[in-house]
């Protein structure tokens, strides 16, 4: 029997104002056991799933650090793309292909069942729409071969519990079903990303696609005028110009001595802000920080006049995430052993490759940062100020405040690439 292969595309990219889609209504489906579980809406439910994805942030970027500490790369990435098309793959997962997607997104408490956890991204979902619209964008989308017959409960799950858009394409025709594709990402893109499918693999029978976009403007922007050339130490061997964005103003900091590094929060116009970490080592940084640093860091940051240096910068990542994942331990679903039952009976379906695109701009006005993820299914003065200067590799978080949730986080090592 022809096994299927399923391609995992995840895309982050730099975009304007965009909107999600709601669908009301609740739903009842099976979770793994077969048991007949009414959706669970509970605030512990969503707390767990919280919870884990926040740690999957910092698993994720650790293993992203280990692999670009050789080359000195830039990391940017949407843990929260990464999580949305995990879980919304493991809808169609089963076995052991399944229990490693949860364990690998850590999703490991007894009471995570594929259903309370469909409702618990249903949730979040609608909250990051519903929150504040003009500044965030969370959705997927389906794109099934009009030759493939998934199960129906399978799309019914995708459909409200990730709000997934529904399209029909006759993959056999792969440009047509290319441009298709791209026409739908580059629209949720503002045009940021035009050409997510270049080489289609006519076997294609899936593509799903999970998008989010943020845009913020800064609560205190920075004035242009005050914008210089500057240099920005890279290493003890590399320097390299940038342009400096400066002001003087009261801002909210906090200086972390257990692991020696300054904290700056720059709010945005809504409940997400942006978190600065510069510290003496980066490694020390990155080995210890975890989710309770945020929430130490919010709880006891004090406001203060500073001379605040920041880069203007915008740059692009690109990863392969297999290797990345594996390590994770979500093995199965890379090779024979994978089981994606849940998709589509009476075909043996396997993922191919995950990866991971990124921008990020920061500039005056603020910064813009989106993510999408697509999986592809083929049949196989005098006065003295302190100073804030950014002028040397720094760590970089995009947060909600009320929820502390990670929405982008990466390390600018060189803000020139």
């Amino acid at each position: 029997m022809m096994r299927a292969v399923l391609s995992i595309w995840i895309l982050s990219a730099v975009v304007c104002v965009g909107r999600g889609h709601h669908h009301e209504g609740h739903i009842e489906v099976e979770d793994q056991a077969g048991q007949d579980t009414a959706l669970d809406s509970s605030a512990d439910s969503i707390s767990l799933v919280s919870s884990a994805n926040k740690e999957f942030a910092y698993h994720l970027y650790r293993k992203l650090a280990a692999h670009a500490d050789s080359q000195r790369k830039n990391i940017f990435f949407s843990p929260v793309s990464v999580s949305v098309a995990l879980a919304a793959l493991s809808v169609g997962a089963r076995a052991e292909t399944h229990r490693q997607i949860f364990s690998g997104l850590g999703f490991t408490n007894s009471l995570l069942t594929q259903t309370v956890v469909d409702q618990a991204f249903r949730t979040l979902l609608e909250r990051a729409n519903n929150t504040s619209k003009e500044d965030t964008s969370e959705g997927t989308a389906v794109f099934v071969d009009n030759s493939f017959k998934p199960k129906p409960e399978f799309l019914d799950v995708l459909k409200k519990s990730y709000f997934a858009d529904g399209f029909e394409v006759d993959f056999t025709k792969t440009t047509d079903s290319a441009n298709t594709i791209n026409k739908y990402v580059e629209e949720k893109t503002n045009g940021k990303i035009d050409k997510l499918v270049e080489d289609l693999d006519p076997s294609t029978v899936m593509y799903l696609i999970s998008y989010i976009y943020f845009k913020g403007k800064w609560q205190t922007p920075f004035d242009p005028k005050d914008t210089k050339e500057d240099t920005f130490t890279v290493d003890e061997n590399t320097k390299v110009p940038v342009q400096m964005m400066n002001m003087e103003e009261d801002v909210d900091s906090y200086y972390d001595q257990a692991i020696n590094t300054s904290v700056l929060h720059l709010p945005f116009n809504s409940t997400y802000s942006m978190l600065l970490l510069l510290p003496d080592d980066m490694a020390t940084l990155e080995n210890a920080i975890c989710p309770n640093h945020i929430t130490k860091w919010l709880k006891w940051m004090k406001s203060r006049t500073y001379e605040v240096y920041l880069p203007k910068f915008s740059i692009k990542t690109s990863y392969s995430l297999k290797d990345v994942l594996t390590e994770m331990g979500m093995t199965d679903m890379f090779g024979d052993q994978a089981d994606l039952s849940g998709i589509s009976e009476g075909q043996k379906m396997t993922v191919s490759e995950v990866v991971h695109q990124a921008t990020l701009d920061v500039d005056e006005a603020g910064a813009t940062a989106a993510a999408a993820t697509g999986i592809g299914i083929t049949l196989m003065s005098l006065r003295i100020v302190p100073v804030l200067k950014f002028d040397r590799p720094f760590m970089v978080l995009i947060t909600e405040c009320n929820t502390e949730n990670i929405l982008f986080m990466g390390k600018i090592i060189n803000p020139n690439i």
